[in-house]
């Protein structure tokens, strides 16, 4: 199968992108998270604020506040026990137990196949790498040193690292969620990979960090940094970390530098390995998932070039009757007490009526939230909109029912078509695991059809998902904030969704639904992993 075969399969037919006769083997699943043996671990700080408003603005990056902030982008957080019953055609069936351990950014299955690595240059610990512990809540040191320069290169010396007191490296492990979802895996990797991204850059604004997400960087050099085995994980982005504003550091053209290789920047550091545990007794192997890693990877900093806007930018822009949104103020909230509020509604949505004021202010706070400084932009130009939000409105009061894009500039709905689809809508998810008759909102996150493949080849189809995670984690903090819950699925029909909003014309398509709305108590016990 042809990579771009596979990718328009894992797309508008996800059932035949995996083998017909897969089961997953329950008993053979890894560990939600990374342990590594045998090396030498810092424990942080337990004592978790429990708010995080209020915080004053460091003069210095402290590793008890460092931990913190590892904590509420991606520590354990919850323990959740849910219990099925099942009916095996009028026999009695058994009571299935399923107990997962949660965190704050959603994961397709609570699989979280992302880890988190830092680069930490601060007086508390030794400069090197480490590995966010998440099981321990601690960090794991991989690599002894100063790193500056290495990194730098790897960027293709488009950073400042001496202005940063380190950075965030977001990985995919492929087993964690390929045993589950076979190749579908790779479409919710990305996903993934951008909820914690969008995760960590809110958590950040609330520490007074400032942020930059690298999408593009010398992989094979980044990995081997960090002692990783490319058949098993390779990083997706790379965040540093500051205590002085982005424009300062962020951005460098790298010319002066000359063309450099991974093959080149290897050279310099020794190859280290790391015995680590994932439980799982043995893998199969995921060749497609391979070989869309390996046709994404930057092998020269040739490539960090700037973008054609025409290839990359965003394209939609719809016509039809306008709906006036009430004007709408950035949302005051705690994030800490909206993301411990935050979970994944199935079953348990019921109707209340959302009116105008509301889902202004969802959307508002959804949007203007979302810029971010990135190496897809260029410097001293507006943020491009290559992530949109659509969605099929019922019963919102001052609302007329019907498909709508969202036009965050103007702040204001365009309708597409009038009426109620919630019937297709519905008809269009396989598991069945949500009643969208219960939900006034259901929300798409659309974006480039091409995946910006002509501007980034199969690289562009991850940072394309990764976009999108980031603004539905958006969407689920200002649902929250709210009083609103959202499910984020993939189990759904895109092909009726991009026909209702017509956006084949646009040249866009619908990557995920969030159907969003107020819910009952959950049917499961839970526990929150904090005092």
């Amino acid at each position: 199968m042809s990579l771009k075969s596979f990718l328009h399969k894992l797309h508008y037919d996800p059932d035949h992108s995996k083998p017909p006769d897969f089961e997953p083997d329950w008993y053979n699943a890894p560990l939600a998270y990374k342990l590594y043996r045998g090396l030498p671990t810092f424990a942080l700080s337990s004592e978790v604020p429990l708010t995080l408003e209020g915080r004053p603005v460091p003069d210095r990056a402290e590793i008890r506040d460092i931990g913190h902030f590892l904590w509420y982008v991606y520590g354990l957080a919850q323990l959740s026990q849910s219990v099925f019953y099942m009916d095996y055609g009028g026999l009695e069936g058994g009571a299935n137990v399923f107990h997962s351990l949660r965190r704050f950014a959603p994961s397709g299955g609570s699989l979280y196949p992302s880890e988190m690595y830092v680069y930490l240059k601060t007086d508390d610990l030794p400069v090197g790498i480490y590995h966010y512990d998440t099981a321990h809540h601690r960090l794991v040191l991989l690599r002894l040193g100063d790193f500056d320069a290495y990194l730098t290169r790897g960027l293709g010396d488009r950073c400042d690292l001496s202005a940063c007191f380190g950075a965030v490296f977001v990985s995919t492990v492929f087993w964690k969620n390929f045993y589950k979802y076979n190749n579908f895996g790779y479409r919710l990797q990305g996903l993934d990979a951008g909820a914690l991204i969008g995760q960590l850059l809110e958590t950040a604004k609330r520490f007074g960090y400032h942020t930059g997400v690298y999408f593009r960087f010398l992989d094979r050099a980044v990995n081997h940094l960090l002692g990783l085995t490319e058949q098993e994980e390779s990083v997706y982005a790379v965040i540093p970390l500051s205590l002085q504003p982005s424009g300062s550091w962020f951005y460098g053209s790298g010319a002066e530098a000359g063309v450099l290789t991974s093959r080149q920047l290897c050279a310099a550091l020794p190859v280290v390995r790391h015995e680590h545990y994932v439980r799982s007794l043995r893998t199969t192997e995921y060749p497609l998932l391979l070989r869309m890693n390996e046709a994404s990877l930057m092998e020269t900093t040739e490539s960090f070039g700037p973008l054609d806007a025409a290839n990359i930018g965003g394209t939609m822009t719809g016509g039809g009757e306008t709906v006036a949104l009430p004007r709408a103020q950035r949302l005051s909230f705690d994030l800490a007490s909206v993301v411990r509020k935050r979970y994944s509604p199935h079953l348990d949505f019921v109707f209340n009526t959302v009116d105008a004021h509301q889902a202004a202010a969802l959307l508002h706070e959804a949007t203007a939230s979302f810029p971010y400084t990135n190496d897809l932009d260029t410097a001293g130009h507006e943020s491009r909109k290559r992530v949109s939000i659509y969605g099929c409105l019922y019963g919102l009061e001052g609302i007329p029912d019907g498909a709508y894009r969202y036009d965050a500039l103007a702040h204001e709905l365009r309708m597409i078509r009038p009426g109620d689809y919630r019937m297709l809508l519905q008809e269009g998810i396989t598991l069945g695991n949500v009643n969208l008759f219960q939900t006034p909102l259901c929300l798409h996150v659309a974006a480039d059809r091409n995946h910006y493949a002509d501007a980034l080849g199969f690289r562009g189809y991850r940072i394309q998902q990764m976009e999108a995670g980031m603004l539905v984690q958006r969407l689920l903090i200002a649902g929250v904030a709210l009083g609103l819950n959202g499910h984020p699925l993939l189990s759904f029909n895109p092909a009726d969704c991009d026909k209702i909003y017509k956006m084949e014309a646009e040249g866009v398509t619908s990557l995920i639904q969030v159907p969003l709305g107020a819910c009952r108590p959950s049917s499961r016990l839970e526990g929150g992993l904090y005092s």
